[in-house]
């Protein structure tokens, strides 16, 4: 139905022209279990150790999306680049839930919009601030969307028997990172965000649509609360993105005892 937005005619058929589950089939060595990475540096170290093999490649106008097998616990997780942003973050994400990877954990780096977030301590969203577009073409019009319950639950379960501390928050996700404004980020804050990123919304509002376990984890890294943007100089703290990853891997295995194995 028209509507006085384009954003807001959301149309819950799900038989699109274009559909991933019709063109893709299942890979018959692609993994349930998933860790969607944004730590290019990292996936590029488990490569040239031989700790990454390369079992797919998804295609885009950028180039080549490798999806990788790496072990944990001696089972088989799939890992993957979903690149920046929110729609190309989702066209892939449901390339890899066709492919047969239905149970992910995505882990990244985000903003922070309270200095009291240290750059590298976790952050696990429990909702999404959707000021973005791609999720309104998987969810009817809204303000949040969320993670899977039983993706939350494994990254908790993980980062508890690791002793990993944390704190459980709402994120904004954001297709404008020049456009993030002292207002926008003050009433971000008053709804009980503490992050900001550019993907969160569109992958939970994806896996939701198609019926896939997806959770994610974040580092704090650059500060907005601040009379001055700081970096923090938060792309270097790679002790933290290895770490990540690995919990994430840890944590994607976890999910069958959160969701009945689903």
């Amino acid at each position: 139905m028209r509507q006085t937005y384009p954003i807001l005619e959301f149309d819950p058929e799900r038989d699109a022209i274009i559909d991933p589950v019709k063109l893709i089939q299942p890979h018959p060595e692609m993994p349930e279990h998933g860790v969607i990475t944004f730590f290019q540096d990292v996936l590029e170290d488990l490569v040239a150790q031989g700790f990454a093999v390369e079992i797919a490649s998804l295609k885009s106008e950028m180039g080549a999306h490798p999806v990788y097998v790496h072990h944990e616990q001696g089972r088989r997780v799939a890992l993957f680049h979903p690149g920046v942003g929110a729609p190309l973050a989702a066209g892939l994400l449901e390339e890899v839930i066709a492919l047969g990877c239905r149970k992910l954990i995505a882990c990244g780096g985000a903003g922070v919009l309270d200095r009291e977030i240290a750059a590298g301590h976790l952050v696990v969203p429990t909702s999404a601030v959707r000021d973005e577009g791609t999720s309104y073409h998987y969810l009817p019009p809204g303000r949040e969307a969320t993670p899977s319950a039983a993706g939350v639950a494994a990254i908790e379960a993980t980062l508890g028997r690791r002793h990993v501390p944390y704190v459980l928050a709402k994120t904004w996700t954001t297709d404008g990172i020049y456009r993030e404004t002292r207002g926008k980020m003050a009433l971000r804050r008053a709804e009980g965000c503490v992050t900001v990123e550019m993907e969160a919304a569109a992958l939970f509002a994806v896996a939701q649509f198609r019926g896939a376990h997806l959770a994610q984890v974040l580092y704090g890294g650059d500060n907005l609360d601040a009379d001055e943007w700081d970096s923090r100089d938060w792309q270097s703290r790679s002790d933290v993105r290895k770490m990540l990853v690995q919990l994430a891997a840890e944590a994607s295995l976890a999910i069958d005892g959160y969701a009945g194995g689903a």
